[in-house]
């Protein structure tokens, strides 16, 4: 075994030390270590499937075996869905992204962006149910997806992400999150855990957004007179357009109502965009409220940031791993594998050797084992 594997599997067995094994001990073909190591190894390679975890397994089976114990074998397709299937999702992935927490911290990441994504076809028509839905945290700084979890039957985003954030060290990060996530728990729970947020406004919380706009309106109307306000611009161009950003920021006077109802509100953002295409001007304004102190450039950064998750996670897992196509109804099973593709995505970014895409990098993984487990070597497991 070469310093690299056994690295590697001693990380494995650090992180999943507290993952409970449901299966009957003594009828287990395979050790749990090896299933979860193969299955890493697999997608980070190109496997995106059940039957594609075993193709990787038996090819490489001679190469595994230098690492891994492998008493009868590799596992086949219907031993990694019926494992990945019976492990708790939550416990799963919380014992899996210890990994990336770790180096989240270690590089000093601060913006933590929350977001979800909908399994397109996991749902199951015969026996009624949705969609499987997961909400993610993201490190917009450095691309680390940083926990998961999947919403419950009849449920959203609203329930999952007290469960997520309880997941996180959120001392001293920023948190971002869409208006779903604009919830007075939610905020409360952030700064209870030491960290801050920055919270889109829209509809469902009318009485709050109508109290922002009338402030934001009574500001622009006397140019900020009677408010601690600060501005920052951005101009960019690119894809044929050309976009240019104001924004304000606002502290929300000591005294208003609605700094009594949400913990540590502080500040109003305002992001005006004009966006100039083919000679014709687009206008649109979004506010956010945050419990920063009013520093605009910093405010603007981080709302300019959420939107990485999009670009960096959700566009490369449906176009590179193919997510949305993947046929998957087990709940656990889907959950658990797609846990392990935004382990994959985190680790793949890392790596600055080879200067190419997700899809070059697994190709890459999936032909040379030495960069493969290079690719590993670049996260710092969690104790």
């Amino acid at each position: 075994m070469d310093d690299q594997a056994r690295e590697f599997v001693e990380g494995l067995e650090s992180c999943f030390a507290g993952l409970e094994d449901p299966r009957i001990a003594a009828s287990c073909k395979h050790l749990l270590i090896d299933i979860l190591a193969i299955t890493i190894l697999a997608v980070a390679s190109g496997a995106d499937d059940w039957t594609d975890l075993e193709t990787f397994g038996k090819l490489r089976q001679k190469w595994l075996a230098t690492f891994l114990a492998l008493p009868n074998g590799t596992p086949s397709h219907d031993t990694f869905r019926r494992v990945l299937g019976l492990l708790d999702r939550e416990q799963f992935a919380a014992c899996l992204f210890q990994w990336t927490q770790a180096l989240h911290e270690a590089t000093g990441g601060k913006l933590i962006a929350i977001d979800g994504k909908t399994l397109r076809r996991s749902f199951a028509k015969k026996s009624g149910k949705a969609a499987l839905h997961l909400v993610t945290a993201w490190s917009s700084e450095n691309g680390l997806t940083l926990g998961q979890v999947a919403c419950a039957e009849k449920s959203n985003e609203i329930t999952a992400i007290p469960e997520l954030l309880r997941l996180l060290n959120l001392k001293g990060c920023t948190v971002t999150i869409d208006a779903m996530g604009c919830q007075k728990d939610i905020a409360a729970q952030i700064r209870e855990q030491k960290g801050h947020y920055v919270l889109a406004l829209k509809g469902n919380q009318s009485r709050l957004q109508e109290d922002m706009q009338q402030m934001y309106e009574q500001g622009i109307n006397t140019d900020f007179a009677a408010f601690n306000h600060q501005t920052h611009e951005t101009t960019d161009t690119g894809h044929g357009r050309t976009e240019h950003r104001v924004c304000h920021v606002v502290e929300i006077p000591k005294d208003h109502p609605q700094r009594r109802v949400w913990k540590g509100l502080c500040t109003l953002v305002a992001v005006t965009l004009c966006c100039v295409k083919d000679a014709v001007e687009t206008w649109e304004t979004r506010l956010f409220v945050s419990s920063h102190r009013p520093r605009a450039k910093a405010l603007g950064h981080a709302i300019r940031r959420h939107w990485g998750i999009e670009n960096g996670l959700h566009w490369v897992l449906d176009i590179t791993f193919g997510e949305d196509a993947r046929r998957q109804q087990d709940r656990a099973g889907a959950a658990n594998l797609a846990a392990v593709r935004r382990l994959a995505v985190s680790l793949l970014r890392q790596d600055r050797t080879l200067k190419r895409g997700a899809k070059c990098k697994r190709m890459a993984c999936a032909l040379d084992t030495n960069y493969l487990l290079h690719v590993l070597k670049n996260a710092k497991f969690g104790a």
